[in-house]
């Protein structure tokens, strides 16, 4: 814990003082107490009192003052606060398998979801961009607070046409690119201006931008291969969380119980093209200091969202805690005095 003005804590000089003169007081009514003339009522008096009751209530009040004079040295306490400048970069499949209904009721259906509960997870203030891909990756929305504007566009994203196929390693690099050019970097331009050279480990902490990446399949097209475009996250400092949507075994596409129309090989039912790769997706959250998830229903992905929505756009920080303390401090002192005048002595 830290103080923002800790020489105020001097304040909490007044308890031991409030103490001596709460003792003084106590002794100059011993000094002059009442005289009785029939010492079996004041033995039976007494007995009766209760002296707990009268130490309780004043070391609620001293509980108190200890309160309000630490709140006035404006406390501090290490946590996990929510950044202006933190970015998340969603990067979502919308390949033909994304059709697949082994996740009900559909793959995509799933992950659209999924997104919408990762939104309303998500602190307003951090800033969001959306990536689809298939074959190729194009930008849906640029990063925005707009949250709204964002799931609109995820609810469209079955209305994305690009080339058949699975991209992994470019769609990961264009997330790249748009999260350098959200925290200003010259290396914004093609995919060839990124090193592919092997770049120290990310410090989590040490950027705002993360990527959040979703992908049902393996890869099958793009310029770039998986660990690639992982190495220009890496390079970027940009951690990937990674989500492996679907089943291992057989499954079906809707409007397609044969596999893909017209194509055969690995694309037909049971055949590994609609199958998820979650070797690649653990070694790229691995090699970007990330996290990988395994989602095989609607509820795992959910789930999944949900726990990096509450997590993600936060930096380790400081949160000031002085209207907590205010906060007891105003609670001990009601109790104190309902204490007080519920225990005061009252005439016959």
């Amino acid at each position: 814990m830290s103080f923002g003005h800790p020489l105020l804590l001097l304040t909490l000089l007044v308890i031991p003082l409030a103490v001596g003169l709460y003792k003084l007081g106590e002794r100059r009514r011993m000094r002059y107490a009442l005289r009785y003339t029939n010492v079996d009522v004041l033995a039976l008096v007494a007995s009766a009192g209760r002296p707990w009751r009268r130490y309780l209530a004043t070391g609620l009040f001293l509980a108190t003052l200890a309160a309000l004079c630490v709140a006035v040295a404006r406390p501090r306490v290490a946590s996990s606060v929510t950044s202006d400048k933190a970015t998340v970069i969603l990067v979502l499949d919308v390949s033909g398998s994304m059709q697949a209904v082994d996740v009900k009721p559909t793959r995509l259906a799933a992950a659209q979801s999924a997104i919408h509960t990762f939104l309303d997870k998500l602190p307003s203030r951090v800033r969001v961009g959306l990536v689809l891909f298939a074959g190729e990756a194009q930008v849906a929305t640029p990063p925005t607070r707009d949250h709204a504007l964002v799931g609109d566009a995820v609810d469209a994203a079955g209305e994305f046409r690009g080339f058949g196929g699975t991209a992994i390693g470019d769609a990961i690099a264009t997330a790249v690119r748009l999260g350098l050019k959200v925290i200003g970097s010259p290396k914004n331009g093609s995919l060839a201006s990124y090193t592919t050279a092997p770049a120290p480990a990310p410090k989590v902490s040490s950027t705002l931008v993360s990527i959040l990446f979703l992908s049902d399949g393996r890869q099958t097209q793009g310029q770039l291969e998986p660990l690639d475009g992982a190495a220009r996250a890496r390079a970027a400092g940009f951690p990937v969380y990674t989500v492996a949507l679907g089943t291992t075994g057989a499954t079906k596409l809707r409007g397609f119980p044969g596999g893909f129309p017209g194509i055969g090989g690995p694309f037909g039912p049971g055949r590994r093209g609609l199958s998820p790769d979650p070797v690649t997706l653990k070694a790229i959250a691995q090699q970007t200091g990330g996290k990988f998830f395994r989602a095989r229903s609607a509820g795992a992905v959910d789930a999944a969202y949900a726990k990096l929505g509450s997590s993600l756009g936060r930096t380790r920080g400081r949160a000031e805690i002085t209207d907590i303390l205010l906060a007891v401090g105003a609670t001990l002192l009601v109790l104190a005095g309902a204490l007080s005048a519920l225990w005061s002595p009252r005439l016959p």
